[in-house]
């Protein structure tokens, strides 16, 4: 990965971080990582557990972010939150999966779209 891919990534990353905040969710951990993968933001919102992908894109010309989020990455995500559960030793009456869409904007602030549930 070109290391302005990996700016245009941590950007956005921290303005879904900012924006689920002031949403009112707490953020307990970002990038968390292990040998399988890495989860970009995990937060609480009440008693939901919830598991973020963050996809940020410059242009709308492949599709909404969220369209990168494949069955691959879904099952990847799970099984993150999975091995994220057993070592954090935490228990949650319900794991969420969400994924915040990013796309700055030629002016002004960038568009974010915050979908929840987004793997029912």
């Amino acid at each position: 990965m070109t290391t302005q891919r990996r700016a245009v990534g941590a950007y956005g990353e921290r303005l879904a971080a900012r924006h689920l905040q002031d949403s009112g969710l707490v953020l307990l951990q970002r990038n968390w990582r292990c040998a399988d993968g890495e989860v970009d933001l995990i937060l609480r919102d009440g008693d939901d557990l919830v598991f973020c992908e963050v996809k940020t894109r410059r242009t709308a010309t492949f599709g909404p972010p969220a369209a990168a989020v494949g069955h691959r990455k879904v099952r990847k995500l799970r099984q993150l939150a999975a091995r994220w559960l057993t070592e954090a030793g935490v228990r949650a009456e319900r794991v969420r999966f969400d994924v915040v869409e990013v796309l700055p904007q030629p002016r002004g602030a960038a568009r974010l779209v915050h979908i929840r549930d987004a793997f029912r």
